[in-house]
């Protein structure tokens, strides 16, 4: 993907900061209020394909029974009889299904959390995508442009979905054209609300947003972190409480923050010996 006029190349927290909230202000209502679903990757020539993508590649009707099976062994204690297809896959996508939901965020410090959080990583330049969730979810067509009308918001909510479209073949079916929804799960959990997540949606399951962008590029842009600032940026994020122990609330998100937190800046991961890796009596 040929995406360099996009791309904007910081050198310093100070830019970094002013372009994550630049185009924040808000002349109609006087106030600093983004339009933009930001998302975070450690390298910045990962792609945005989905994880039923890497995982199916091009057979879209996996994805059925993918679902079809996580509804039928999922045990959970509320009433699911009447749930939608998709609240089932923003379920399934918060605990690790492959689907075609992408996560993204309404926050640019979480963004940039997962830009960092991986120090493995620190030897490559990262980058923050941020895509105007505003514009892109005004160029759907009906009923979906109907609701949005309707209701007055500019973001979708879980409710408003179903109440467009009963479930996401309807989606599938609405034109010939790809389309890309941006909407708002509900809050499944802590990790959901400490997250600000957002998510977005295509039309078919195996489409590309990356391919999308390309033929909208007025609808995004990407912040590249380079690799020698990472450290600085991740040491910064810590200190204003932007950690694993905060977007992933309970003792594994402590534990993952602990670890890279104490992690001597030049220490490198090893690969265990298979014999040590068992369990221990």
């Amino acid at each position: 993907m040929s995406i360099d006029q996009n791309d904007i190349y910081v050198r310093t927290w100070g830019e970094l900061c002013e372009y994550l909230y630049d185009g924040s202000w808000q002349n109609d209502i006087g106030r600093f209020r983004s339009n933009y679903a930001y998302r975070g990757v450690s390298d910045k020539h990962y792609n945005l394909m989905t994880s039923f993508m890497r995982l199916c590649g091009d057979h879209p009707n996996l994805e059925y029974h993918l679902l079809r099976n996580f509804r039928k062994y999922a045990q959970l204690n509320g009433e699911t009889t009447h749930c939608s297809d998709w609240w089932w896959m923003t379920l399934a996508q918060h605990h690790g299904l492959p689907t075609r939901l992408l996560d993204w965020t309404y926050s640019p410090f979480v963004a940039l959390h997962f830009a960092t959080a991986n120090v493995d990583q620190f030897d490559c330049d990262g980058a923050i995508w941020h895509v105007d969730f505003v514009k892109t979810n005004h160029l759907l067509p009906s009923p979906l442009s109907d609701v949005l009308q309707e209701v007055g918001c500019n973001a979708f909510t879980l409710e408003m979905l179903e109440r467009a479209l009963p479930d996401i073949k309807h989606f599938d079916k609405l034109t010939s054209d790809d389309h890309v929804i941006f909407f708002e799960p509900p809050s499944l959990d802590a990790r959901i609300v400490n997250q600000f997540a957002f998510f977005s949606v295509m039309s078919d399951a195996t489409s590309s947003l990356d391919r999308w962008l390309e033929s909208h590029p007025d609808l995004y842009k990407r912040i590249i972190i380079p690799k020698e600032l990472k450290w600085e940026v991740r040491d910064k994020m810590d200190q204003s409480n932007i950690t694993e122990r905060i977007l992933f609330p309970g003792l594994d998100g402590l534990a993952s923050w602990l670890t890279r937190h104490y992690r001597p800046k030049n220490s490198r991961s090893v690969s265990l010996n298979p014999e040590d890796s068992g369990p221990k009596p």
